[in-house]
């Protein structure tokens, strides 16, 4: 059967891939979303589940829950916003001086219906201005970027491990379209998993979080750390003489989210001035 991908929506179950339809009805009354307390039980769901592996640097985490009769309730989506990875990326986009965040990670798992997104990610966005607040309880942040990565992923094998996705659930959330982020080259695993762009600086700058980013790599397979050896020249014979590959990559696809209170969002608005049309992709899609 060849459904077009504008039609279904990406889910993660174990790291790969599950489809549904977009236009499922979702029964609101079995879900609530709740803002999830330390960072264990959303690194555990994100780490199972989401494609990259891996959890960001977290500001706030909300978790979509699904009522069950006689139990407890099931953690079944988690929105993560984190510390931005480009810290100075609001500034290219006319929003200069903005405090901002990311929308690091956003998991559904495949039984949720497919409309769920929408619903989950209002709520979540709701959730950060209500928690995360300034001087006199403002919201903190006034921008939410998110990004959506249309670049298939390939396993060492040649499965598919990671299909691409063009953000289908920021335009009907009415995020703006920035269009795309600088493009870069990725280094990937044997399971395509993508090493960490800030993970491979922390470690080459010798920096807070290099033990951790090292023992990263080990574990994708990078050969141990010589006595004596810089972060910089590891890093370089790691990529050289492990089991990694480049990937050259156009760059992301970049949406807004303007936060807080009705007048913040409008003004962030006028500020981005954004006007692009909203990326597409119609590949058919065997399922």
């Amino acid at each position: 059967m060849q459904l077009p991908l504008s039609l279904v929506a990406q889910r993660w179950r174990d790291r790969r891939p599950v489809w549904r339809p977009q236009r499922e009805p979702l029964d609101a009354r079995r879900y609530a979303v709740e803002r999830l307390p330390g960072v264990a039980d959303a690194r555990a769901f994100v780490q199972a589940h989401h494609y990259s592996g891996s959890y960001p640097a977290a500001i706030a985490a909300y978790g979509m829950m699904e009522q069950r009769p006689n139990r407890a309730a099931a953690l079944v989506g988690v929105a993560v916003f984190s510390v931005p990875v480009q810290p100075r990326a609001a500034d290219a986009y006319g929003a200069g001086g903005a405090r901002f965040c990311d929308l690091g990670r956003f998991v559904l798992l495949d039984h949720v219906a497919g409309n769920a997104e929408t619903w989950f990610l209002r709520r979540a966005l709701a959730g950060l201005a209500r928690d995360k607040t300034g001087e006199a309880g403002r919201p903190l942040y006034s921008l939410c970027l998110a990004y959506s990565d249309p670049i298939p992923r390939l396993d060492r094998a040649g499965r598919l491990i990671f299909a691409g996705h063009y953000g289908g659930i920021y335009a009907a959330s009415s995020a703006l379209y920035l269009g795309r982020a600088t493009p870069r080259t990725l280094w990937l695993a044997d399971d395509a998993t993508a090493i960490s762009a800030r993970a491979l600086s922390k470690l080459r700058a010798d920096d807070t979080g290099a033990r951790y980013a090292y023992e990263s790599l080990r574990r994708l397979g990078a050969p141990p750390i010589r006595p004596g050896e810089t972060g910089a020249a590891y890093v370089a014979r790691a990529l050289r003489d492990g089991p990694f590959r480049p990937l050259r990559h156009r760059g992301n696809h970049v949406y807004a989210f303007p936060c807080g209170a009705t007048s913040t969002r409008r003004s962030m608005r006028a500020r981005l001035a954004a006007d692009l049309p909203y990326p597409r992709r119609t590949d058919p899609l065997t399922a």
